[in-house]
């Protein structure tokens, strides 16, 4: 039996209690930090419902004031504490006031505890001296003087105030003097309506003449009077210049589909470091109000994007502009039950800085955190600006109709410049005489403004697309080239044994470039388009659903194998072989998400360099349905409304072939709906060669953007479809492929129009019935469409009675509507014209082959029967 001394179970006991206080402290300190934000001192109007959390409270963990000596916790040390209450108020003060951080979605242990300690730490500059606070006052005023002239001058503009939120100007001014201070030359952002007018005047340094001009016509700019867009809508690019250097500014135009800038902004970041490589990588931020980021899905998709390889963009600052409401619907901070707007960050492990509006030194605190973290871990990060609304959703409306408490509070509450020229000059009138002189000096330089000549406002738009797509400069690929690239590509590595299908793949290449006169099928046709171009130093970035091998197993951009000795997958990028250094090779799987990406493409092809080839693939011709926005807003209009130069591609798998509705079409129609001004390119190529040029020329020379109805399973496998290799060395694209098996031009007396794979329909059943007067042209180019070569074709015809256009689709869902009046004006004479095609329905393409086929038939017999 082993005998103690009376002095060692004291000392004993005492490690003992010692232990045990140590515990109860950081139980107590972690519910601060866990659970601290949900009763911060964060809403303006002091609305919000504070819960009773009884994690929060020292009886709850069983403390008592002889711990804080007993504990010796390193949290406490230099503090001073005595007592319960003092280390209450400490971890309230830290944890609980104007600025509050939920962690809690945040996975990775080493960020949270970065988080916490820099939430624990006193910042450099977070105690600001007289004069940074009269410049932070001064800000402030600009940002509210800004809003009281439109009110004041021109109380019917519809200019989605700041007012509530003007710390938003101070949160930005921030972001950018961080910039400087990381060495990152450009920040790129995006934002809604709401403070745009504000931050392009106050921020982006607009003349105020510009967006005044919008509102009066009798100061009407150039700018002005040609807009088509609304000036809340405008984009702008400036440098800024800081205390360590300049920063240029970008920020992107944005339509009315709230959230749809977000990932067209990561596209554009992202794009940009890559006709940059030399330059730092630039900085995101995105701007959000709260029922959008909480309420629109292309905002988690595009959260999930950014974690994906092929659209990081080295982290976002994501700012809320939380006015509590959407438009008339409240949307209210609910800590009681664990409901905040920006929840939707936890699917990417996000931290959330919650921050007051009406605290301008926790708002600047809030942004250098913020940017600090990104820098830190190339990750996504939330500022929640909480503020109010002190006008509806627009200053016309009338919010006391929908929400009379809720602005009885707002009607009462002072503006930021005032609390702040109160709480800055505690005691003393010399805030309310700073704000005097910085409001008044302000307000008089935006009155002053509007005698000054104007420029143009924004970004510089870019020339309007030619109607004529010129011969490129770039010369077709000789045989010989042909054939190195070929010998390159499928020059295996060593033990590197493909699967059967590459090998098939392989002898197919090889096979193609013996003789001119062999057939290249679409597979081998668009992998030398894209050799040619890589190999001239072009970039080439393909994206979308399974594009590395193609849903119709028709592109194999990247081929595996199994390593059996180390029992890893190797993989191997033909095209990498041939690529001249510098010229970048990016296909990327897309997560399954349509709008997000597209968006981020479109964006990506308006800041690259102009002479990449940038494309985005459907997995099915109709999932484009999921990106109609961003074709509608972005795509198809960018440049008329905003001069955004994109030469986007776009390549939509379409074609009956009795597979049901779901996967046959790309809305053909819809697409050639939205053609006017020259504003995109529309092909339907029916040949592996049209393929192989029209890549080419996307890259070459497009200036607009392109969207492909690219071939599925049976267009693939129609060996007439593969052309042969003299046709890839010699021609080019041509919007209109005559019929070279056509009678002499003295016996057509029909001819017949079509696009894609129902051409080879035809042609079995003009054969099939023994047709010699008629004459088949394969459109290939639906927009702009080829009148004046069409007219000079059926010119040729002397004795042309009849023209027919023939698509599978139905009436409303083909080209036919829309190629109708562009078909009539080419027409010689009295030549009549009409039209073959599926009778409209509402369930779309049938899902029964036999059905399919019989369709087929009875098309090729309303063209073929005997008059």
């Amino acid at each position: 039996m082993t005998l103690h001394s009376p002095s060692s179970l004291d000392q004993t006991s005492l490690t003992a209690r010692q232990a045990l206080a140590h515990a109860r402290i950081q139980s107590f300190i972690d519910a601060y930090r866990n659970e601290g934000y949900r009763i911060a001192d964060i809403d303006p109007l002091g609305t919000i419902s504070v819960p009773d959390i009884p994690a929060l409270l020292p009886q709850t963990h069983a403390l008592e004031d002889e711990d804080i000596a007993l504990a010796q916790h390193r949290f406490l040390e230099g503090l001073g504490l005595t007592n319960v209450k003092e280390l209450t108020h400490h971890l309230s003060r830290l944890f609980c006031g104007p600025l509050a951080m939920d962690c809690s979605g945040v996975r990775d242990e080493p960020r949270r505890q970065w988080l916490l300690a820099r939430l624990g730490t006193r910042d450099p500059g977070a105690e600001p001296d007289a004069p940074e606070r009269a410049a932070v006052l001064a800000r402030l005023a600009a940002a509210e003087q800004w809003e009281h002239y439109l009110q004041q001058d021109y109380p019917q503009a519809k200019r989605f105030s700041l007012e509530g939120c003007e710390s938003l100007l101070l949160l930005m001014d921030t972001l950018v003097e961080r910039c400087s201070f990381y060495q990152l030359d450009k920040l790129f952002f995006a934002m809604p309506h709401r403070g745009r007018l504000n931050l392009l005047v106050n921020l982006m340094q607009m003349p105020a003449a510009e967006i005044v001009a919008y509102f009066d016509p009798s100061r009407t700019t150039l700018a002005a009077a040609s807009a088509v867009d609304l000036p809340y809508h405008l984009g702008a690019e400036t440098v800024r210049p800081t205390a360590l250097g300049q920063v240029g500014l970008f920020l992107a135009h944005n339509p009315s589909h709230l959230e749809s800038a977000y990932p067209v902004l990561l596209g554009m970041a992202r794009g940009y470091r890559a006709s940059h490589p030399q330059a730092a990588p630039p900085a995101s931020v995105v701007i959000h109000g709260d029922a959008a980021f909480c309420g629109q899905g292309v905002v988690m998709e595009s959260l999930k994007l950014a974690q994906h390889p092929g659209y990081d963009v080295g982290g976002t600052v994501h700012v809320i502009v939380n006015n509590q409401i959407g438009f008339t619907t409240p949307n209210p901070l609910d800590p009681e039950n664990h409901g905040y707007c920006t929840d939707i960050a936890r699917v990417v492990g996000a931290p959330v800085l919650h921050v007051n509006a009406d605290q301008p030194e926790a708002v600047l605190r809030a942004a250098r955190i913020a940017f600090d973290y990104r820098m830190q871990f190339h990750a996504d990060v939330i500022i929640d600006l909480v503020g109010y609304r002190r006008w509806g959703h627009a200053e016309q409306d009338t919010a006391t109709v929908t929400q009379p408490l809720l602005h009885g509070f707002i009607e009462k509450h002072p503006s930021v410049t005032q609390l702040y020229a109160q709480a800055g000059w505690p005691g003393s009138d010399q805030g309310a005489a700073l704000l005097a002189t910085s409001a008044q000096q302000t307000l008089a330089a935006f009155r002053a403004s509007r005698a000054e000549p104007a420029g143009a406002a924004g970004i510089p738009r870019a020339s309007a697309p030619s109607a004529v797509l010129h011969p490129s400069e770039n010369a077709a690929p000789t045989l010989n080239q042909m054939r190195q690239w070929v010998e390159r590509m499928t020059r295996l590595p060593a033990g590197f044994t493909p699967h059967p299908a590459i090998v098939k793949l392989v002898a197919q290449w090889q096979h193609s470039v013996v003789a001119p006169e062999h057939p290249c099928s679409w597979n081998f046709a668009e992998n030398m388009a894209y050799a040619s171009l890589l190999g001239a130093g072009h970039g080439v970035r393909i994206s979308g659903m399974d594009v590395q091998r193609g849903t119709f197993m028709q592109r194999h951009a990247v081929w595996h194998a199994v390593d059996e000795a180390q029992a890893q997958q190797q993989s191997f990028w033909p095209l990498r072989e041939v690529a001249s250094p510098g010229a970048s090779l990016e296909v990327i799987d897309s997560p399954l998400s349509e709008e997000a990406v597209v968006g981020f493409e479109y964006g990506f092809s308006v800041q690259t360099r102009p002479d990449s080839l940038v494309i985005w693939e459907a997995q099915f011709g109709d999932f484009v349905n999921g990106a109609q926005i961003m074709i509608d807003q972005y795509v198809t209009s960018g440049r008329g409304k905003w001069g955004y130069a994109s030469a986007l591609t776009m390549l939509l798998p379409h074609g009956y072939e009795g597979v049901g509705p779901e996967h046959s079409t790309g809305y053909l129609s819809r697409m050639l709906l939205l053609c006017a001004d020259h504003n995109i390119r529309v092909a339907y190529p029916s040949s592996s060669a049209q393929w192989f040029h029209l890549l080419r020329d996307q890259a070459l020379h497009a200036d607009r953007p392109l969207v492909v109805f690219t071939p599925k399973s049976v267009l693939h496998g129609e060996p007439r479809a593969s052309s042969p290799l003299a046709a890839l060395l010699e021609d080019t694209f041509q919007p209109l492929l005559s019929d070279q098996d056509a009678a002499q031009p003295e016996q057509v007396r029909r001819v017949v129009l079509c696009s894609g794979k129902v051409r080879y329909d035809l042609d079995d059943a003009r054969a099939k019935a023994q047709d010699g007067n008629t004459a088949l042209l394969s459109v290939e180019q639906l927009y702009p469409f080829p009148t004046a070569q069409l007219g000079e074709v059926l010119r040729s015809y002397p004795q042309l009675q009849e023209v027919v256009w023939v698509q599978e689709e139905e009436r409303n869902q083909g080209a036919w509507l829309c190629v109708r009046d562009a078909i009539e004006a080419a027409l010689p004479g009295s030549v009549r014209l009409r039209g073959v095609y599926r009778p409209d329905t509402a369930s779309g393409p049938t899902a029964s082959k036999a059905s399919h086929y019989a369709q087929q038939a009875s098309l090729m017999q309303a063209v073929f029967a005997q008059d």
